[in-house]
């Protein structure tokens, strides 16, 4: 009975760390940025997500950021982990984040700045980053 539930337990944790994983990737931004109202310097950064309803990011490297986030879906899954910036001229700011193999990803709300310059002539581009293998 003592073993059944040491391998249960042993097997939780396993799973746990497995989808922890899942939901973590490496990314080289070569361009500053915003998140959640931070400037953020260009460089290598890990995202993950973050509760039990991975409903929050952190992003960590050269500057430290946590941003809450609202489920978005695609109606295909995602070749590729890769994070989505909105680009207002020389000006990024985070939009999504999608895994490899799901069509569910995270979307970031528009910060106070974002929709201030959204408001203005030039259009958002959309400018995708690949996460590192």
């Amino acid at each position: 009975m003592k073993r059944n539930l040491i391998a249960t337990l042993a097997l939780g944790l396993l799973l746990a760390a497995s989808a922890h994983a899942q939901s973590a990737m490496k990314v080289n931004i070569p361009f500053d940025f915003v998140v959640n109202g931070h400037n953020m310097s260009a460089g290598e950064y890990r995202v993950e997500t973050l509760g039990t309803a991975r409903n929050a990011i952190s992003i960590r490297g050269a500057d430290k950021a946590l941003a809450l986030t609202l489920a978005c879906t695609a109606s295909e899954p995602a070749l590729k982990s890769k994070l989505i910036f909105h680009r207002y001229g020389e000006e990024y700011f985070l939009a999504q984040v999608w895994t490899a193999g799901s069509s569910s990803g995270r979307q970031l709300p528009r910060s106070a700045a974002e929709r201030e310059i959204a408001s203005g002539p030039p259009a958002p581009q959309l400018v995708a980053l690949a996460a590192m293998p």
